[in-house]
């Protein structure tokens, strides 16, 4: 990881530079690819105010940029370190998110031969036209093989019967 610190309008003195390093330092935790970190210390003399810009580049991810001023140099400093690794906590629970999982999807012809537990089977609901409740209990009995289906009641609801463990069926 490649650090440089820049200071504008100020002195960077060594315990300001080692304050830095040590917060740079901190960033390596979140086990990101980091290219390069890239600070900025600027000084305004007219406002008597201090300012922290820190670019931070993430290999494959987007540039983090974080700015910040306030009244005392090592507080910005502090703080903008704090937002870094928040932006830098989000970009690592997204990459190792359960839900970057990738599924496959098939088409349902192919289902037949092979067969893959992350696979998903599209099929074709057929809810074109109404159906009655006694009439979906009828469809379902008449297929052993089927446990559930799916279909829309004359209101044009989104209905699901299901058969239970214990021999009798639920609706939603």
């Amino acid at each position: 990881m490649n650090t440089s610190i820049v200071g504008r309008h100020l002195e960077l003195t060594q315990p300001l530079k080692d304050h830095v390093d040590s917060a740079i330092h901190q960033l390596k935790k979140y086990n990101l690819d980091i290219i390069s970190v890239k600070t900025f210390l600027f000084s305004k003399e007219h406002n008597k105010e201090f300012g922290v810009e820190i670019t931070i580049s993430v290999a494959g991810q987007n540039t983090v940029i974080v700015k910040q001023k306030q009244k005392d140099l090592y507080s910005a400093i502090d703080t903008a370190i704090e937002r870094c690794k928040k932006k830098l906590r989000r970009m690592h629970d997204k990459m190792v998110d359960h839900r970057n999982d990738k599924i496959s999807i098939v088409d349902f012809q192919d289902t037949e031969d092979t067969f893959q537990e992350d696979e998903i089977v599209p099929m074709d609901l057929k809810l074109h036209k109404p159906m009655e409740i006694e009439d979906a209990l009828s469809t379902l009995n008449a297929n052993p093989e089927q446990n559930f289906l799916v279909f829309n009641d004359l209101d044009y609801k989104l209905r699901i019967m299901y058969k239970r463990k214990d021999g009798r069926f639920g609706l939603y």
